[in-house]
């Protein structure tokens, strides 16, 4: 599994509008092949600062999805609306406590 976080820093006054978008594609996403999971998060200090949290069954499904129709026309609304470029990272669980011990 592949777990994937894009930090995005929007304009304060846009934050709206990306909400908007993100109501309205993430249904999309989720149902996207590949795709386990997807959540967005605010930043509890910069509430225009929003996070999302997704998680893949690996990377070429998520490169799937970013060559996708739905990647580029989402993101093509989103990108002018930032106030500073995102920043994406991928990552994979290495190791997991046991809850249980």
């Amino acid at each position: 599994m592949l777990i994937r976080t894009v930090r995005m820093t929007f304009r304060p006054d846009r934050l709206d509008d990306f909400l908007a978008i993100f109501q309205a594609s993430a249904p999309h996403i989720r149902a996207t092949e590949g795709c386990q999971h997807l959540v967005l998060w605010q930043d509890t200090r910069y509430p225009n600062i929003l996070s999302t949290y997704s998680h893949w069954t690996g990377e070429a499904a998520l490169n799937r999805y970013r060559e996708s129709d739905l990647f580029r026309t989402t993101w093509a609304q989103t990108k002018p609306l930032f106030a500073a470029p995102p920043v994406a990272h991928s990552q994979q669980v290495l190791s997991e406590v046991d809850p249980a011990g």
